[in-house]
């Protein structure tokens, strides 16, 4: 079921994601070559407490028995690990490398996520380049989430535009609805037909977010149960935002 929000609660939405915000906004200053995913997850945690939020993704359960509750704040994932890798003191990232982010922040009751890739250094053009088309494919999909598109139009935006650049979307995760739960209806695959799906409607919030490989669509999963890597060991990005269906242009919740 998809959920309207009220005044209220997008106020109480708009809070939440703002703390995400904020702690890319520190991760973008302290990210540097030599430190670890697990001093990564260390400031944005901090930096979450700081502003009154709670790391909602600490503790998460994918409800999978044998496999652990996800044990912190965010997902760091190098390189070509796609989503979800679990932060570690021993993964120190280097020059060249690139860096996917992905957190929720719960405030109230209500949950903000957002993803960012970031570049550690001086990296390749191919690897830069991967990194601007999957931020472009966030802008391309919700040039289509306003009143009377549907669902499909927006998958369908960011599969096509991704498609048209050389690259893969991942197929098996997907974009969601958001509010008092992390994940809620509906589910927003990055590739689809127009005109298919629930149709958008204000007060709708939505976490759309592609993830974008630079080879083969084909995806593993490690044995951590959470970890998700390419296949071909190509390089893979991640780029998300929270966003609020108005009557208008849609708002982005997640950007200062």
């Amino acid at each position: 079921m998809v959920t309207i929000k009220s005044k209220k609660e997008i106020e109480h939405m708009r809070e939440a994601c703002k703390i995400v915000a904020l702690t890319y906004e520190e991760l973008e200053k302290r990210i540097k070559p030599g430190m670890t995913t697990w001093e990564i997850d260390k400031i944005a945690e901090d930096t979450m407490k700081k502003y009154g939020g709670i790391p909602a993704q600490k503790g998460y359960s994918c409800g999978i028995k044998g496999i652990p509750d996800y044990p912190c704040a965010t997902c760091v994932s190098v390189n070509d690990e796609v989503i979800h890798a679990i932060p570690s003191k021993k993964k120190i990232i280097k020059e060249g490398d690139i860096v996917s982010i992905d957190t929720v922040v719960l405030k109230d009751g209500f949950n903000g996520d957002a993803a960012r890739t970031f570049t550690v250094g001086k990296v390749s053009k191919e690897a830069q380049r991967l990194v601007d088309v999957t931020k472009q494919a966030f802008y391309e999909g919700i040039a289509f989430a306003k009143p009377g598109y549907r669902i499909g139009d927006v998958s369908h935006a960011i599969g096509e535009y991704v498609r048209m650049q050389g690259y893969s979307v991942v197929e098996e995760f997907q974009g969601h609805g958001i509010g008092k739960e992390m994940h809620e209806d509906p589910g927003i695959p990055n590739y689809g037909k127009k005109g298919k799906g629930i149709r958008l409607e204000p007060g709708m919030t939505l976490a759309i977010e592609p993830m974008v490989i630079q080879g083969k669509h084909n995806i593993l999963e490690l044995e951590d149960g959470w970890t998700i890597i390419t296949e071909d060991g190509s390089l893979a990005a991640h780029y998300e935002n929270t966003i609020l269906i108005t009557e208008n242009e849609p708002e982005i919740l997640t950007l200062l």
